[in-house]
């Protein structure tokens, strides 16, 4: 079995994007743990540890009403990212040793390329928000 490609990555996420709806906002921050512990250090998606937490933030603070300078397209293209990454029967199966969190990986990596901008804003707003500025 192979990972997944980047196109198809970019496939999955952008029709999850479109089709996201509040209940999955909800499911995203109701399990925010559970999407932590799929970014351990030992598997495919530590290096992405940091970016998971700022994507969880931002999603929090866009449905608590405390930042909504993003497009709404971005938010659904995290959340789409983040359910996908909970979800163990996606495209290739999270019980696969390895290569099953590998199209995890390539699902989150398209993300954060697609919305790299927006995040970056959202990042410095939050740390002016932290310095109380």
């Amino acid at each position: 079995m192979k990972a997944i490609s980047g196109a198809e990555a970019k496939q999955v996420l952008v029709q999850g994007a479109e089709s996201v709806t509040d209940d999955d906002i909800q499911e995203v921050i109701a399990r925010a743990d559970d999407i932590q512990s799929m970014f351990s250090s030992q598997s495919p998606l530590g290096r992405f540890m940091s970016d998971m937490k700022v994507m969880i933030s931002l999603t929090k603070d866009f449905w608590n009403k405390n930042y909504r300078e993003v497009p709404w397209w971005t938010i659904g293209a995290i959340v789409s990212a983040l359910l996908y990454v909970l979800n163990p029967l996606d495209i290739v199966p999270d019980v696969i040793p390895f290569v099953g969190l590998l199209d995890d990986a390539a699902v989150i990596s398209a993300c954060l390329f697609l919305v790299e901008k927006d995040i970056n804003r959202y990042r410095k707003w939050k740390e002016r928000i932290q310095e109380g500025r």
